[in-house]
Order: C-alpha cells, then structure tokens, then sequence
C-alpha cells in the first residue's frame, strides 16, 4: 500500500510503498476512501506538535472509510460498516489500523469526503464553543482565522447557537467564504484594525482564536468584561505573550483547547459532541466547506495549501 511518511524528524515527507498492517485487538482495519489534512500535520511533519508519534510514521489525523478487517474483541462495529476515526496519525495512505473505540458510524446520506472533513474542524468549534466556552444565545463571537478549516466551522456553529458573529479574515474572497457561512459582520485582517472595528461593533464576549501572534493581541484588547478567548492554535506562526494583569482587570478567561485531548480522559465529550453533529448534518443544518480534494500523490500539493493559507475551508485527500 502507498503512505505518506515522515522518515525521520524534520524532514519532508515522502511517498513509501509498505506492507499493510494488521489490526490487533481492539483494533479495525479501514479502506481509507478519505483523510481531511490540519494544520497539525504540518506542526507534526516538524516535530512540533504535541503528540509527534516516533518516526517513522504516515501522516493523516482523521479518516473516513470502509471496515475490512475486526480485531479481536470488537463489538458492535462489522465488516463493510462506514465509519469516520480521529486516529491521531495514519491516514494519509490506502489503508490503516485504528482503534475500534474512535470510531463512528457515518450515516447513510454522508459521503467519505463529508465525514472526513467534519470530525476535527466541526468537532474542534463545536466543543470549544459550547462545552469549554458555554456560548450563549445573543453573545457576541469574534472568529479570527474565519475562513479556514476550523474557522468556517466556527462561524456556522455560532450561528446554529444563536450568537452575533464578527468573522476576520484576510482578504475579500475570503470573506465572503465567511459571510456564506453565516457571519453578521466582517473584518479584513488586512486592511483594518482589528480592536477598533470589534470595539466598534459592541466588542466580543467570546474569542475563537486559531492564529495567535497579533490578532490574538487585538481580539484581546477588544475583549467586553468576563469574555471567554479559546486558544486553539497559532497559525501565525506567533505564539503570544498574555497579560494577566488585563485578565484581572476585565475579569477576562483565557481557555486552551485541544479537541483532540478529550479522546484521552473524556471521550464522551467528543462521542456526544459527533452525534450532535450527524444529527445536524442529517437534518441539513450543516454542510462541511471543502474547498479542495485531491488524489493521495498529491497529499504533498495539500499540505502547502494550508501552509500557505491558500484554501479557504477543508483540503481533504482521496486515496
């Protein structure tokens, strides 16, 4: 089978012909039909995300596709089943052993690209905004990063949860790709000043911030009393430097998030949060933005895309 591998720490990744590997127990083996990239792959192919597996490894966080083999004691799942897995690593290749217990169903009306793409970005927004930041109906949202992966998601969903959105973006197509998605109000990142125009706006009761760097530095500062800042990521390559003393001062709640975290002492929190989504997504309340799929010899081509910041929602790779 083909997969795209980090040999060693550092180093671009290459196409690898290996052997496919056998699911143990507890364990499935999946046809991978499609694999949504992050920006985690990127930190990963550095060594620097949080949970690099040991090289050498296939990147790939999260997968959908069609069960081919059961390891010993699983339940509940069988041959030939759809299922979308977080599997952390492992997916950018034809096929890959995951653990049974991440795995869900993916009903009947959702494609593989769909349900590849959904589990991380939706995922992320959904239990940042209404589990960690307990987003209320009529609060106002600013999304920073509004036309990414996760940033469209967030977009969307703070709209389902009744809030006015402020979505930040750079430049007007990307914009628009957020003001599809339900944003009330726009800011381009490029060409305005991000603290006035929030403040100007009413300022922000929640901050969903995957860039850091001088945005994050901003949205801070347009901060309205006990507002909720979710760190989810720096895409900017900045990781800020915060002021406690202003938290005091505004009564300001600073909130680290890793969705991804939750599958190791909580899990039912993203198990609830999935069903939550499917549901949403069967009752067309949802649509995942795809704004490229590509083949898995060009998994390399994806991985700029998002390096470069030149897509505008989810890149997914087909094997």
């Amino acid at each position: 089978m083909r997969a795209y591998q980090v040999l060693s720490p550092k180093t671009q990744a290459v196409m690898a012909e290996l052997r496919p590997p056998r699911p143990q127990a507890g364990q499935i083996g999946v046809r991978i039909g499609a694999c949504g990239l992050n920006f985690a792959d990127l930190l990963m192919q550095r060594g620097e995300y949080q949970d690099t597996p040991q090289a050498p490894f296939t990147l790939g966080m999260e997968i959908a596709g069609t069960v081919e083999e059961i390891g010993e004691g699983v339940s509940g799942i069988a041959i030939g089943d759809r299922v979308a897995v977080f599997g952390g690593s492992g997916g950018l290749a034809d096929y890959g052993v995951f653990d049974a217990a991440r795995a869900v169903k993916v009903p009947d009306v959702m494609s593989d690209i769909d349900a590849a793409a959904m589990q991380i970005a939706y995922g992320t927004s959904h239990v940042a905004l209404e589990h960690k930041a307990r987003l209320q109906a009529g609060e106002t949202l600013l999304v920073l990063g509004a036309a990414g992966g996760v940033g469209l998601t967030a977009v969307e969903i703070g709209k389902l949860m009744g809030a006015t959105v402020i979505a930040c973006a750079r430049g007007a197509d990307k914009l628009e790709a957020a003001k599809a998605a339900g944003a009330d109000h726009l800011i381009d990142a490029k060409t305005q000043d991000i603290r006035e125009a929030v403040k100007a706006l009413g300022g922000a009761d929640v901050v969903y911030d995957p860039v850091g760097g001088d945005q994050f530095e901003a949205a801070f500062r347009a901060c309205n009393p006990e507002a909720r800042i979710l760190i989810i990521g720096f895409a900017s390559g900045d990781v800020p430097r915060v002021k406690p003393n202003h938290m005091l001062v505004k009564n300001i709640d600073l909130l680290g998030f890793y969705w991804g975290g939750y599958l190791k002492f909580r899990p039912e929190v993203i198990t609830r949060s999935l069903a939550t989504l499917f549901a949403w997504y069967e009752a067309g309340k949802i649509k995942p933005h795809v704004s490229h799929v590509l083949p898995l010899e060009q998994a390399g081509e994806g991985l700029e895309l998002l390096r470069s910041r030149a897509s505008t929602g989810k890149v997914v790779i087909t094997p």
